[in-house]
């Protein structure tokens, strides 16, 4: 364990402490690679989907600019399509995603994995469950992810599978939409916890979905230039600074 919540926040422990120094060698021994630093403030230009680019992103960019005032961040939001073209192009150094592309010419460095939720609002029926075995679900209001995601196919086939007929009432093509949805008072949503459960809680509720639905996340670099020396502090600050939750793991 990293971390542990004292008076409502969130203290390292003595692992986190220890492992902060040893990654401090490992990083200050990649900066004398990359030889003196220039002149000026180094820029970080980051794109993400909304899901992380929304309050995840904005609050580790927050606490990052307080601790490393010499540095200065960019942000840009929009599909994963874009986020690796965008890597790929050199428009950014950095970019952080929730789906397991490939293409030549980025890197993807793994950073979270986690398991399916279903996410309700606190009065929902469903609620008074621990978890929600696909079986459940018929019958509910669902807001089913677009049919361009590769997960809708995985869960038609799960229902299939269980002969389950959820009443499918909106699509949403991201955790984060989906999520909203479910706040307007729509339906249930099965989504990837990681970020969004902790961006919810007190207005959602979120019950493990037992099934073979798993997520991973990724930070995405270039494959054909190096990693600029700003792009592996802020990765390493997020991976340290990024609280452990209950459905999500470090990797």
């Amino acid at each position: 364990m990293l971390f542990v919540r004292s008076a409502g926040r969130l203290k390292p422990t003595a692992a986190a402490v220890e492992l902060n120094a040893r990654l401090d060698t490992l990083f200050d021994a990649l900066d004398l690679i990359d030889g003196p630093v220039e002149s000026g403030r180094e820029h970080l230009r980051i794109i993400a989907p909304p899901t992380f680019a929304n309050r995840f992103l904005a609050e580790h960019m927050s606490v990052f600019l307080k601790v490393h005032p010499d540095y200065y961040l960019s942000i840009d939001f929009g599909t994963t399509e874009d986020v690796i073209e965008g890597v790929f192009s050199a428009r950014f150094d950095l970019g952080i995603i929730g789906v397991e592309p490939t293409r030549a010419g980025t890197k993807l460095v793994p950073f979270r994995r986690s398991t399916a939720v279903v996410a309700m609002l606190p009065d929902h029926p469903l609620a008074a469950f621990s978890e929600i075995e696909p079986t459940v679900l018929h019958g509910f209001d669902l807001i089913a992810q677009s049919y361009r995601q590769a997960r809708r196919a995985q869960l038609e086939k799960l229902f299939h599978h269980f002969k389950v007929k959820p009443r499918i009432v909106a699509e949403a093509t991201s955790s984060l939409a989906a999520a909203e949805l479910v706040l307007a008072g729509l339906g249930v949503a099965i989504i990837n916890p990681f970020p969004i459960s902790g961006q919810y809680l007190g207005d959602l509720v979120f019950r493990p979905f037992p099934s073979a639905l798993s997520y991973q996340s990724y930070f995405i670099v270039p494959e054909n230039r190096p990693v600029a020396r700003v792009s592996r502090h802020f990765m390493r600050h997020i991976r340290l600074n990024t609280p452990k939750d209950t459905f999500s793991h470090i990797v």
